[in-house]
């Protein structure tokens, strides 16, 4: 069995945003070698996302809308978490969406439905964070 590992850095210029990252794994699945496996992508901070979903402006809209709901970001006294930081709804939201996802790898592609993409979901941006993609297989 093979093993492949990348970190892949993000710096979003807003706070919250949602990237497609599909080509980018797309791309570490070619440098692996790998043909049939398992891919894991995952968020490696607790206020950022990796999922899968459809890559269509409206549904990142309303994804925008109903976390904004269920964790408004202001006002920021309204967590116990923010002291030093004003981030709680951030934990809240990635909590939502997950950390990370894992697709199967065939005949050296990713085996994803019709319409997935794998995406990076950002929840308190304007710095580094990471990501990382581990390939295992044959």
């Amino acid at each position: 069995m093979k093993s492949y590992r990348k970190e892949l850095w993000f710096n979003t210029p807003r706070r919250r945003d949602y990237i497609n990252i599909t080509p980018t794994v797309e791309q570490c699945l070619a440098e692996s070698g790998i043909r049939e496996g398992l891919v894991l992508v995952n968020a490696m901070h607790i206020t950022a996302s990796v999922f899968i979903n459809d890559d269509e402006s409206g549904l990142h809209h309303d994804f925008e809308a109903w976390l904004e709901k269920l964790a408004p970001e202001k006002p920021h006294s309204q967590y116990q978490h923010n002291g030093n930081e004003d981030n709680a709804d951030a934990h809240l939201k990635r909590q939502v969406m997950g950390r990370e996802v894992v697709a199967a790898v065939t005949d050296g592609k990713l085996d994803l439905g019709p319409w997935e993409q794998i995406f990076y979901g950002e929840f308190d941006g304007m710095r580094r964070k990471r990501v990382l993609v581990k390939i295992v297989g044959e």
